[in-house]
């Protein structure tokens, strides 16, 4: 990893990895700072960690948006020693802290064939459950600036959380929000997902600075449209599934294209039968 953070607001640090175009957001306040999401290994966390020492000296609070591994394995690295709180959704802490194995073999799963290095470093890491779960809202004080974390809602995940810095005018949104890519909708919950997005725009103004968990920074517009695409996809779903149309025939329309059409419908129709 080479890159290094970049200010995007007011004492508020945008770093995005080069491999998987994941961000890491650094709030700096006066004494504390904040440390939004780990990055996937410890490798990449020890990085991380130097390019946050070069912005702030200031001890961290780390926050992870969920517990898909590109956002949180890099946990035992950053706040294991010295111990730093971990803040999480209620449902991440407890995957994190339940279920290291199957989260370790998933994200080898997932990495194998298109990055056998990295699976194989995923497949060692070790994982570190956070220690202050959220289950609605939750703010903190970063060294005399409010940050609010909240959970919006099914999204992307069961899990997900969005953190807001009034004072910045910045929200990031993690993976309930994508740039560089689709959404991805392997763990995602399609019908209610549009909600949850509905939830963490009413956090923002015209001028809101929003941070997804992959790619560039975006304004509220695009989440604005990243919103109607996620309504048309839980319209398509809810009528196919009245049609009794395989999945296939919802992916075929899909505003994400066919591939992650296929997945949120197959999601959505296990949402719609009770099975999801």
């Amino acid at each position: 990893m080479t890159a290094g953070f970049v200010e995007v607001a007011d004492r508020v640090h945008v770093l995005r990895d080069p491999l998987l175009h994941v961000n890491v957001t650094l709030v700096v306040g006066d004494g504390a700072a904040l440390l939004v999401d780990t990055l996937s290994t410890a490798g990449q966390a020890r990085e991380l960690g130097e390019a946050a020492r070069a912005v702030t000296p200031h001890p961290w609070t780390v926050v992870n948006t969920h517990h898909h591994f590109d956002h949180c394995f890099g946990n035992a690295t950053l706040a294991a020693d010295p111990p730093r709180p971990v803040y999480a959704h209620e449902l991440a802490v407890a995957a994190l802290r339940d279920r290291p194995d199957e989260l370790r073999r998933a994200a080898y799963e997932e990495m194998r064939g298109e990055q056998p290095a990295l699976a194989a470093e995923l497949a060692r890491t070790e994982l570190l459950a956070p220690t202050h779960a959220v289950v609605t809202e939750t703010a903190l004080d970063i060294g005399g600036r409010r940050v609010v974390l909240r959970h919006p809602g099914h999204g992307h995940t069961e899990a997900d959380l969005v953190v807001h810095v009034p004072d910045a005018d910045v929200l990031v949104a993690g993976d309930l929000v994508e740039q560089s890519g689709p959404p991805a909708f392997e763990e995602s919950y399609p019908l209610q997902w549009p909600d949850a997005v509905a939830d963490l725009l009413r956090l923002t103004n015209p001028a809101t600075l929003v941070v997804p968990g992959h790619g560039a920074p975006v304004d509220v517009e695009f989440v604005r449209a990243q919103h109607a695409q996620l309504v048309e996809q839980s319209w398509l779903i809810r009528a196919g599934h009245t049609g009794n149309a395989p999945p296939e025939r919802v992916a075929a329309e899909s505003p994400f294209g066919a591939r992650p059409g296929l997945i949120a419908a197959r999601r959505g129709y296990a949402e719609l039968d009770g099975s999801a």
